[in-house]
């Protein structure tokens, strides 16, 4: 199943519980606008090279568009579309004034030398600058960009505009980001863990943690319920499954993870090291983070699941029939679009602040992203027991109901 049907059916679940009719389901679900432009840089040893990248625009009816900026091989249009719906329902679902929007390049950084991606960035912004902005479209980072990227893109956008650091979030601080957004998505999934164990009558010592994917989520992630009492037993990336059932020094592996030249778990040896596919099926496992690619758990893999529990960290990494499974075996999944909505929060804090010309202490961005967490979580989980549906559904459902008022009072216009 492609990423967007993927999302479509999800919305649609929700939708006919609302009762909202095809015509208004079809208004909210298609993307304002979608672009693909073609990216062309030179690489150090002076060939050309192409790319495709992508913008798509779903939905403002809240507000300024706002969505991260994706450089993988994987990257297509599909998938854009896909997010950019996911950005529509998450900002919604804890009630930020934004709508939706994504972007991304094909391309795999890893094959690209720092100049090069300066480059490609900055290359892309001529392509996209005069259809983003402060009060349009604001982009962040997201999967295989990061603070520098970031700062190119607001230094070649001013470059047209002028002076406007609102224009992207996610900068470094010292270019006018918020202290605590590299941690917000992975602290986040971390404290929604934590209110979720309370919700279940679950002491984090007693909880074993296992996480897909040990990027910048993954490891804030691992980072927070580890300080929190949680054993988080196992962790992976593209070099394996790092395993220790007695709980693993996490402090030590993310010692391990900086001083990799390309921030892995590979060479770890101070635990088991299993096959990358095997922290899915761990028995021992309480509560099953995925945080890295989406369509990872699907009707083939989701029996080899024994987690109770399911935090997703990344986007989109449920198919919908492996989600009607475990919905039906009593595994309680907290969704994407609640989950992950730890980063755009805090990406909506630096947009405040770069507005008002003032900086928040981190003190204060923690304290305000708990409480929108917190918020957040509170609305699905009475939704959910109100509707008898899943968490998921419930979500939607709060996103869904309130773009469609915000869509209603505008005229859908």
């Amino acid at each position: 199943m492609r990423a967007f049907e993927a999302t479509q059916h999800f919305f649609d679940v929700a939708a006919e519980q609302l009762g909202v009719v095809g015509e208004i389901r079809e208004a909210l679900l298609m993307p304002h606008r979608e672009i693909q432009v073609q990216v062309t840089i030179e690489r150090d040893d002076g060939r050309l090279a192409n790319f495709v990248g992508f913008r798509v625009q779903h939905d403002n009816y809240r507000g300024p568009m706002k969505g991260g900026l994706r450089y993988h091989p994987d990257v297509d249009l599909d998938e854009v579309r896909a997010l950019a719906s996911l950005m529509t329902w998450k900002t919604a679902v804890v009630d930020l004034p934004y709508g939706g929007a994504k972007g991304g390049i094909g391309v795999d950084p890893a094959e690209l030398s720092l100049r090069e991606i300066e480059r490609l960035t900055r290359a892309f912004v001529d392509q996209i600058h005069d259809i983003v902005g402060p009060d349009t479209d604001i982009p962040a980072p997201d999967m295989g960009t990061d603070h520098r990227v970031m700062a190119w893109f607001r230094n070649q956008w001013e470059k047209y505009h002028g002076f406007n650091p609102s224009v992207i979030t996610g900068k470094p601080v010292e270019e006018y980001g918020a202290k605590g957004r590299e941690e917000a998505t992975g602290r986040g999934v971390g404290s929604l863990t934590v209110k979720l164990m309370k919700r279940l009558g679950r002491s984090p010592q007693q909880t074993n943690v296992a996480i897909q994917g040990f990027g910048n989520v993954g490891t804030h992630a691992a980072k927070f319920l580890s300080e929190t009492q949680f054993p988080v037993i196992a962790v992976s990336d593209i070099s394996g499954t790092y395993y220790n059932p007695s709980g693993l020094d996490i402090r030590s592996v993310l010692r391990h993870t900086l001083q990799h030249p390309r921030r892995l778990l590979e060479g770890y040896r101070e635990c088991e090291v299993l096959p990358i596919d095997a922290l899915l099926g761990l028995e021992e496992v309480h509560v099953l983070i995925p945080a890295a690619l989406g369509g990872v758990i699907t009707e083939k893999n989701v029996d080899q699941i024994h987690a109770p529990v399911i935090i997703e960290a990344a986007n989109g990494p449920i198919h919908p029939a492996a989600d009607k499974i475990l919905y039906d075996r009593g595994v309680t999944v907290i969704p994407d679009i609640l989950a992950n909505a730890g980063g755009v929060t805090v990406s909506y804090f630096e947009w405040v602040q770069n507005r008002q010309h003032y900086r928040w202490t981190l003190d204060r961005v923690r304290q305000e992203l708990d409480h929108t967490m917190t918020e957040a979580f509170e609305n699905v989980w009475q939704t959910a027991t109100q509707h008898d549906v899943s968490l998921r559904t419930a979500a939607y459902i709060i996103g869904i109901t309130r773009v469609l008022r915000a869509a209603e009072l505008a005229g859908f216009h």
